[in-house]
């Protein structure tokens, strides 16, 4: 499980990666492929053709961290989303802790946990 720090974001490159590429190969798709900065602190997440290997590169001030993954047996539950930007589309840290333990986002709702009432002194 990894600890996300608060305001990161998770982008995912669209096409498939070839899971050889080390650290130096995914800065220069972070560059290429998904027009970001890889040393912004965000996260950049890499998926194979079958979707049962992900590689994450996350920079922390210090160095680059590489998270990489390999299932034994099914693949990961992808779903894209409709962007402005066709090469990456950008998630938040939940999702991709649920996408990463076996979650088919497709299906899943997220519920309200607070709501906002106006405040009657003010009103």
């Amino acid at each position: 499980m990894l600890a996300l720090p608060p305001g990161v974001k998770v982008f995912i490159a669209r096409g498939p990666t070839d899971m050889r590429k080390a650290f130096d190969g995914l800065c220069g798709m972070v560059i290429g492929v998904i027009n970001e900065d890889p040393q912004s602190g965000h996260l950049f997440v890499f998926f194979n053709r079958r979707r049962d290997r992900v590689k994450i590169l996350w920079w922390d001030g210090q160095g680059y961290w590489l998270h990489y993954k390999r299932l034994e047996k099914g693949q990961f539950a992808i779903f894209d989303r409709a962007s402005e930007n066709e090469s990456s589309f950008n998630i938040d840290g939940t999702s991709l802790m649920m996408i990463l333990e076996g979650v088919d986002l497709r299906g899943a709702q997220r519920r309200t946990r607070f709501c906002l009432k106006e405040d009657p002194i003010r009103a």
